[in-house]
């Protein structure tokens, strides 16, 4: 039953990413890869207020694993970071690495902290 409840999830959270990548895209000229950034400090704030909710098996499966792991994407973030390199933009990708790993993380407390009330 573990594989269905990620399956569905997935099913929900790839289609999610694929829209906003595209919607973003749609608005954002920029190199600085806008659309993975701020899908995964999204995900990061909802997988950390998952956390705070202190949730069930099921909902981990359902939203953390299968909708939030098919939302958010690191194998995306790697090779826009290493692209960035490749196009002689080092410093921006600096920016991407770093601000992605600062925001990704605080959005994680963030959403924790929102759930518990702390």
């Amino acid at each position: 039953m573990a594989v269905l409840w990620v399956l569905l999830g997935g099913m929900l959270g790839a289609p999610l990413r694929f829209g906003a990548t595209r919607l973003t895209a749609k608005f954002w000229k920029h190199k600085f890869p806008l659309g993975t950034f701020w899908i995964n400090v999204v995900g990061s704030f909802c997988l950390g207020a998952l956390y705070g909710a202190q949730a069930g098996e099921t909902a981990w499966l359902l939203v953390g694993t299968g909708v939030l792991g098919a939302f958010t994407t690191f194998s995306t973030f790697g090779v826009e970071a290493a692209g960035l390199f490749e196009q002689k933009t080092p410093l921006l990708a600096l920016l991407y690495l770093l601000g992605s790993s600062f925001c990704g993380l605080l959005g994680a407390a963030l959403g924790q902290a929102w759930y518990t009330g702390g």
